[in-house]
């Protein structure tokens, strides 16, 4: 699996390399871009010498949102991000023995069993766990049972409507595009009718 998300060939290569730095990214992806976002698990880090779960969660948290904070920052949302980040270090490495892959790997579970799993981790909602599994069926490898099923229209072919779909510079402009298309037709459904 080699993934293009971020731009910058280090974040990419840690986040094909490392499954807790693609599953912090996809925390991270709220409220800043995509490739800011997935690159966030590189400044990690980089600046802790270790992206290990266990070594961040029982990281000093006030240090740690000093980490966050250091220029260029990890999220515009140091302190909360950052707890986040903590919190899903500390699930991962208690509950699942610091190993990321075994949330869709241990008990060759089905697709809507990973998408519950991803559901119970912290700061990941029914979108945000929804998107994940379509980026580990697409891009990952990942073969479980129903996994298309269960992402809901995140797993449909040629979507173009997350990060599961990018691939490329034209993959990446067709997401941005849906994206904006999403807005654009909510802030209409929002406004008054005149």
């Amino acid at each position: 699996m080699e993934l293009h998300i971020t731009g910058d060939a280090a974040a990419d290569q840690l986040l094909s390399d490392d499954a807790f730095a693609l599953l912090t990214g996809m925390l991270l992806d709220q409220q800043v871009t995509m490739e800011s976002a997935f690159a966030g698990p590189e400044k990690i880090r980089t600046r802790l010498g270790s992206l290990d779960p266990g070594t961040i969660a029982d990281y000093d948290p006030a240090g740690f949102v000093e980490v966050f904070k250091e220029r260029p920052a990890v999220h515009r949302f140091p302190g909360s991000m950052a707890g986040r980040v903590q919190a899903l270090a500390e699930t991962v490495h208690r509950e699942w023995d610091g190993d990321t892959t075994a949330i869709w790997t241990s008990g060759d579970p089905d697709g809507a069993e990973v998408l519950r799993r991803l559901k119970a981790l912290p700061g990941f909602g029914d979108q945000k766990a929804k998107i994940f599994l379509a980026l580990l069926g697409k891009q990952c490898g990942l073969q479980a049972a129903g996994w298309r099923e269960a992402a809901g229209h995140y797993g449909e072919d040629g979507s173009y409507l997350s990060v599961a779909d990018i691939v490329d510079p034209e993959s990446l402009a067709k997401v941005r595009a849906s994206k904006q298309a999403a807005k654009a037709a909510a802030k209409a459904a929002k406004a008054p009718n005149a």
